[in-house]
């Protein structure tokens, strides 16, 4: 039986859907950090049938949006000297600044660094989000 050890300060990510994992490691920039990290792929779970962890040893400010966009079954435990104090839960964002770029090669976010695309989500099967600039609709994909 695998043993993962619990965390005195930091971040644990859970219920990320089995496979996801790693697409949240990689967005998350985690193999750059200098602090322990560890990622557990397909452990069992009650709610999904199968699941992905991952445990940051390290406080830092985690995006609720980028996690949303990857996985809204995400839950954010923050623990405090060994303990659980706050959990959050990833939400598929309504609106999203500057996370994706516009498809529309015209559109002003491609080519003015001054201004931040912005996307309001407009389905979710597929996940469209609509250009609030040139009302261009980008579909999102990891």
């Amino acid at each position: 039986m695998l043993e993962v050890k619990g965390i005195e300060n930091g971040i644990v990510l859970d219920h990320i859907t089995s496979g996801n994992g790693l697409k949240v490691f990689d967005k998350m920039n985690l193999a750059e950090v200098d602090y322990p990290v560890v990622l557990v792929m397909n452990v069992e779970s009650k709610r999904l049938g199968r699941k992905d962890i991952i445990k940051i040893e390290n406080t830092f400010d985690v995006d609720l949006t980028i996690l949303g966009l990857i996985d809204s079954n995400i839950s954010v435990n923050l623990i405090k000297n060994g303990k659980l104090v706050d959990k959050k839960q990833a939400i598929l964002p309504e609106i999203i600044h500057g996370l994706i770029e516009c498809h529309n090669p015209r559109c002003i976010t491609n080519f003015d660094d001054y201004t931040k695309p912005t996307f309001k989500r407009i389905s979710t099967d597929p996940l469209e989000y609509e250009c609030n600039y040139c009302e261009e609709v980008t579909e999102y994909k990891l």
